[in-house]
C-alpha cells in the first residue's frame, strides 16, 4: 500500500512540479488513514516502509551529493551553512524549551527545519526517543512553514533587490525541504536555482554528523533499542557517507546517477506515505499554540541565520 502511495505521489508531482513529491506523499497518507481508516493487515508493511525503506532512501540521498560541487561553494559559504544547521538546531531547541514543547518533539522540529525537512524529521526519529505524535507534529509544521517560506523568501529577495545568485544562496540556506528550494529557486530564475540547490545539498550533507551526534547522545544516556544499546553511528548514516564518497570519487555515468535518484525518490515517497498514515487529523486539530509559535520562530531563525550567505555571495 505504501509503495502504491509513493508511486501516486510521484505521478502527481510530475503532473504538478510545483508540489514536492514528499509533501504529496505525506498528504496522501493522511487522507488515506483518515478516510479509509487504519487496517491491521497493512500495519506490518507500513512499519517496514516508515523505517527500513526510509533508511534506504536517506542512504541513497548521499549518492546525489558531489563533494566538488559543495566544496566549490567556498569555505565562507560552507561556514555559514554549518552555522545555519547548528545554530538553527540550537535556537529551535532552546526556544522549544522555553515554550515547554516536549524534548523529542522540539528536537525533531529543529532537525526538520534546520537540515532538510521531512526526510530529516524521519531520519532523526530513528535515533531519538520520539513517538508517532512527535513525528506527526514535526511533519505537519515542516509542510506548513516550509511551504510558506517557499513563497515568502523569493518575494522578499526581489523586494530587497538581491542579486540572482545571492537570492539563490539565501533560498538554499533558509528553506526547509529540497523540493521547496527547487520551487523557490525556479521562481527567481535559473541562476538562482543552481546556487540554491547546491547550498541546500550542503545542508543535507550535515545530516550525517547531526544524526551521529544524536545517536551518540542516546547511547550515552543508556537508552535501549530492542534490548540493546543503539549503535554509535547508525548503519544508514555510514551508507549515506559511503555513497557520498563513491559518488564524488568514481566517474559515475549520468544515467546511473539519475536512476539511483529515481529509486531514492521512490523510497522516500513510500516512507512519507507510511508516516502520513500515522497522522491523526483529529490530533492535529489539537496542535498547541506553543508548537505553532515554535514553527514560526524556527523558520524565521533559520532564514536570518542564512542571511550572511547573501553578503558572501554578493562579495564575490
Amino acid at each position: 500500500m505504501a509503495a502504491a502511495g509513493g508511486v501516486l505521489a510521484i505521478v502527481l508531482h510530475l503532473a504538478v512540479p510545483l508540489v514536492s513529491a514528499l509533501l504529496v506523499a505525506i498528504v496522501l497518507g493522511v487522507v488515506f488513514a483518515n478516510t479509509v481508516g487504519p487496517r491491521v493487515s497493512l500495519a506490518p508493511g507500513l512499519a517496514v516502509a516508515s523505517r527500513r525503506v526510509l533508511r534506504v532512501g536517506v542512504a541513497l540521498l548521499g549518492f546525489q551529493l558531489v563533494l566538488r560541487q559543495v566544496l566549490g561553494l567556498g569555505w565562507a559559504v560552507l561556514g555559514v551553512v554549518v552555522l545555519v544547521v547548528v545554530g538553527g538546531i540550537a535556537v529551535t531547541v532552546a526556544i522549544g524549551s522555553i515554550l515547554e514543547v516536549p524534548p523529542a518533539r522540539r528536537l525533531l522540529i529543529a532537525c526538520g527545519f534546520s537540515i532538510c525537512g521531512a526526510a530529516a524529521v524521519a531520519a532523526a526519529d530513528g535515533v531519538t526517543d520520539s513517538d508517532e505524535d512527535d513525528v506527526a507534529v514535526a511533519l505537519a509544521l515542516v509542510v506548513a512553514f516550509g511551504s510558506a517560506a517557499m513563497l515568502a523568501l523569493p518575494a522578499l529577495a526581489e523586494a530587497t533587490g538581491m542579486s540572482t545568485r545571492a537570492a539563490g544562496a539565501w533560498l538554499g540556506g533558509g528553506i526547509h525541504e529540497v523540493g521547496q528550494v527547487v520551487v523557490a529557486g525556479g521562481i527567481v530564475g535559473a541562476a538562482a536555482l543552481q546556487v540554491a540547490v547546491v547550498v541546500k545539498l550542503a545542508r543535507v550533507l550535515m545530516l550525517a554528523p547531526v544524526l551521529t551526534v544524536l545517536s551518540w547522545q542516546r547511547r550515552r544516556s543508556g537508552v535501549l533499542t530492542a534490548g540493546r544499546r543503539p549503535p554509535l553511528v547508525p548503519f544508514f548514516v555510514v551508507a549515506f557517507v559511503a555513497l557520498v564518497v563513491l559518488g564524488s570519487v568514481l566517474p559515475v555515468p549520468d544515467l546511473l546517477r539519475s536512476g539511483v535518484a529515481q529509486v531514492q525518490g521512490f523510497a522516500l515517497a513510500t516512507a512519507m506515505f507510511a508516516l502520513g498514515c500515522a497522522i491523526d487529523v483529529g490530533s492535529m486539530r489539537r496542535l498547541r499554540s506553543s508548537e505553532l509559535l515554535l514553527g514560526l520562530l524556527s523558520t524565521l531563525s533559520v532564514a536570518l541565520l542564512a542571511l550572511p550567505l547573501v553578503a558572501v555571495v554578493s562579495g564575490r
